[in-house]
């Protein structure tokens, strides 16, 4: 098994955090340096798996109810009322694949949205163009789908994905 470690996001990161990120479109909408050290700030889980050589591998972010975050898919479930753990963005790169990380990072979210008393972690996976092994780790995970968006930039259509944080459907 592959070794990696989980670690707190670093301003240091952001240079190769933006680029495994713009890697992963158009699956995942690409950022700005800027708006990347925004989102950061903004989120109260920012983490990233390095390998034994110290190279980041997979990172998360994530970000609780009440932000000024004008993402479309954050405001939808802003707007049901829910109090929620949003998780905007992950990506796990290739080499990392398979070795568990993903479900790591999934935790530490669930553990953060235990801590502040949400009742769900939302998120949403590209349709169009489809993320198949994205939809498929979320079901596997007992997200359920609550609707869908059309968007202007990044994926064309995604859905909009909740699980309860005790892992009920």
């Amino acid at each position: 098994m592959q070794f990696l470690r989980l670690r707190v996001m670093r301003e240091t990161d952001l240079d190769a955090v933006l680029r495994l990120n713009n890697d992963a479109a158009p699956t995942i909408r690409p950022l700005e340096a800027a708006t990347l050290a925004e989102l950061r700030a903004m989120c109260d889980v920012a983490l990233v798996a390095t390998s034994r050589a110290g190279d980041i591998t997979a990172f998360l972010l994530s970000l609780g109810g009440g932000q000024p975050y004008t993402s479309p898919n954050y405001r939808w479930f802003e707007e049901r009322h829910t109090r929620h753990q949003y998780i905007d963005r992950i990506v796990v790169s290739s080499a990392a694949r398979g070795t568990g990380i993903g479900r790591a990072l999934y935790e530490s979210v669930f553990e953060r949205a235990r801590e502040r008393g949400a009742n769900e972690v939302t998120t949403e996976v590209a349709l169009e163009p489809l993320d198949q092994r994205s939809m498929s780790f979320h079901e596997a995970l007992g997200f359920r789908r609550l609707g869908e968006h059309t968007l202007t930039d990044g994926p064309a259509r995604v859905a909009l994905l909740a699980r309860t944080v005790d892992g009920l459907v």
